[in-house]
């Protein structure tokens, strides 16, 4: 049975395995890697951080469909010291679960350097209580400050930074509480080229408390999915200019549809120098919001290629990831998605259209039997090619009494690029880092001790954070980019980065929210092999204007700035 409830035939002698799926089982499976160790490396230094963060879904053993899809996570350097923070999200009891002495909260950590991090949730003015799910950092009134975004299972939150390490509650002032919603992934964009960043929140499904069904399989009971209550149109709000935000969803077409939004991204994909909204969606088609350059929007999903798998099966679609991963110059994307599904892999094929070619690149291996959410399509060990890092755990927490093909902890999974096409599963070559068994939701992916790759985190429900160094030997050679609009938004989001290394052709763009309900990545990082020197860099910013660099040196922070025409 998939996310939907649908019931496939299964093969004989092969429980759980659809019959229409065996030939993508074959074409899917591993590509032998020798036994020497992992090209990338993660090591699990959560201990030695300071964090205390205990994640809560204030569950009560009701099980309200709101705790299975709980939570996203953020980094992003919120004071401006050139350090990248991290951001977690929590819930509040919901009825019937006990009393706690200390109602959870969120919790803003200051990164200090040397892998420690302290807690300035107080000081900072973000203590506060919410169910929160999805999150975004934009600056959305260009003083140059990131503000934060929640996207809740009740009223969102809209923060702004004020500068000084604090944060207030403008929400309403703003207009951007989007009622009582269940929320899902968010994403600050410029919908319309103006220099002011608009706000997109997806939202998953009409439920209510009123609303809670029971549901239970073989017997035991069972979180149930998202069309047991029906889907709902998402949220978009024009900026303003002024601080304030307006809900353009009927105007600009954003309303018209109903959906199961949760992984969101918003991402030029067909190349035409506007950002369109790519929406995961569980139990039904995915969406893509065609941006006409104006903000109004035509959903093209089935057009495009992303709306379905290969097979022309609606999957239950929980992160979306893009990036370049066969460095051809546009961006790809990936979905994570339900057990018994695969992770997917759609390629980029120019003007508009996508190919699924999970089988044919092994990009879905390891991820059938689990339930996968955070992604990130990140070079870690900077030799010029994307790799997969895939966020697993079911979210059935009992899952093991009517499925012993799964689990409800497992370990995350880390696929290598080969360069060729391929990707090749180094999971268990990889260090301590792809041991940890959780039952994971959102991840982030940052430099978060400035020492030149990605590093990672991840959000594990019901208990603390995995914080995964970066280990990779350090042979190959990087950059990375800090955009700073001048007639464009502040940070330049949306903008698309084009280096060219000698043989070697990179593209990137700079996104506000993505994977699972989730925001990393402000900062586009470029491995680049063993090249020493970089011929150009072409930075295409939103509203229009190309600036261009020459002869760039590497292994460093490169920040440019709209207008310079390469100073």
């Amino acid at each position: 049975m998939d996310r939907a409830g649908r019931e496939f035939p299964e093969l004989p002698g092969h429980p759980g395995v659809p019959m229409g799926i065996i030939l993508l089982l074959v074409a899917a499976a591993p590509v032998r890697a020798a036994d020497e160790p992992s090209p990338i490396q993660f090591k699990d230094v959560t201990q030695q951080t300071g964090i205390r963060f205990v994640h809560s879904d204030g569950s009560s053993g009701r099980r309200y469909i709101v705790e299975s899809v709980a939570a996203g996570v953020a980094t992003f350097d919120y004071n401006n010291d050139g350090r990248i923070d991290l951001f977690f999200l929590n819930g509040t009891p919901l009825p019937g679960a006990p009393a706690t002495g200390t109602p959870p909260r969120n919790a803003l950590y200051r990164n200090d350097g040397n892998w420690r991090f302290t807690d300035v949730t107080q000081e900072a003015g973000l203590n506060t209580a919410a169910y929160q799910l999805g999150v975004c950092v934009g600056d959305y009134n260009n003083d140059g400050h990131p503000d934060l975004y929640l996207n809740n299972y009740g009223p969102n939150l809209l923060y702004r930074n004020n500068g000084d390490g604090t944060f207030t509650d403008v929400t309403a002032g703003a207009g951007v509480g989007n009622g009582d919603q269940v929320g899902a992934g968010a994403c600050f964009l410029d919908i319309d080229g103006d220099g002011d960043l608009d706000l997109f929140a997806a939202n998953y499904c009409d439920f209510t408390l009123a609303k809670h069904q029971g549901r239970s399989v073989n017997g035991q009971p069972a979180y149930a999915g998202p069309m047991l209550y029906g889907p709902v149109p998402s949220t978009l709000f024009r900026n303003n200019g002024d601080g304030t935000f307006t809900d353009i969803s009927t105007a600009s077409g954003i309303g018209a549809i109903k959906g199961t939004g949760m992984g969101v991204v918003c991402a030029d994909y067909d190349g035409d120098g506007d950002t369109d909204i790519v929406v995961g969606n569980d139990a039904m088609a995915n969406y893509v919001w065609q941006n006409d350059g104006t903000g109004h929007f035509q959903e093209v999903g089935l057009l495009s290629g992303l709306a379905y798998d290969l097979n022309g099966v609606g999957m239950g679609t929980m992160g979306v990831e893009c990036g370049d991963y066969n460095n051809d110059g546009r961006l790809d994307f990936y979905m994570t998605s339900y057990q018994k599904q695969w992770g997917i892999l759609y390629r980029n094929e120019g003007n508009g259209f996508f190919s699924d070619v999970t089988r044919t690149t092994g990009a879905g291996t390891g991820t059938y039997p689990e339930v996968t959410w955070g992604v990130g399509m990140i070079d870690f060990d900077n030799d010029s090619h994307r790799d997969l890092f895939i966020a697993c755990g079911h979210l059935q927490d009992n899952v093991e009494l009517w499925d012993d093909t799964t689990r409800y902890e497992a370990p995350n999974i880390l696929l290598g690029n080969t360069g060729t096409g391929r990707f090749t599963d180094l999971s268990a070559r990889a260090g301590d880092g792809l041991a940890v068994r959780r039952s994971s939701r959102g991840t982030a992916f940052d430099d978060l001790d400035n020492d030149g790759d990605i590093d990672a985190l991840i959000l594990n429900p019901r208990t603390g954070p995995t914080v995964l160094r970066n280990d990779s030997p350090r042979t190959n050679h990087w950059v990375q980019i800090r955009l700073r609009g001048t007639r464009s938004n502040r940070d330049g989001i949306g903008a698309g980065i084009k280096l060219v290394a000698g043989n070697l052709t990179l593209f990137d763009e700079v996104h506000s929210g993505r994977g699972y309900q989730s925001h990393y990545g402000a900062l586009p990082h470029f491995g680049l092999g063993n090249r020493t020197r970089i011929d150009r860099i072409e930075v295409k910013w939103i509203g229009g204007g190309t600036d261009v660099l020459k002869d760039v040196g590497v292994d460093r922070l490169i920040e440019i700035t709209e207008g310079s025409n390469g100073r």
